[in-house]
């Protein structure tokens, strides 16, 4: 079996990494913008943020003082490409999916960051 596509499988076997990516659907955020939204420790984010990255369904850029992370809707792999997709259609009436999308709308790292 491809070890790549157990990879993006395992990524999305938790629950806080689906609402991470369904969160990058709105718009770019850095850690601490998620962690605000998901009530999770720094730490925590930020692993699941590195786990999505190594499996290839977001990618992240840095601009001045921020890191941000965002879906990779333009990944070169197919099966990534597919998937991010299929995500995207996915879970519009999840509560914790819609509860999170309005939070994107109002958090703002300015007030919230220490960086």
């Amino acid at each position: 079996m491809n070890r790549e596509i157990v990879k993006v499988f395992r990524a999305l076997s938790d629950p806080n990494r689906i609402r991470i990516v369904k969160m990058l659907e709105e718009r770019e955020l850095c850690v601490c913008e998620v962690r605000e939204i998901l009530k999770l420790s720094n730490s925590t984010v930020s692993k699941h943020l590195s786990v999505l990255h190594d499996a290839g369904l977001i990618a992240q850029s840095k601009e001045g003082k921020w890191v941000n992370y965002r879906l990779n809707s333009k990944s070169d792999n197919q099966f990534i490409g597919s998937l991010v997709k299929l995500l995207k259609a996915s879970l519009q009436e999840d509560e914790s999916v819609r509860r999170d999308s309005e939070l994107v709308s109002r958090v703002d790292r300015n007030k919230i960051c220490q960086v």
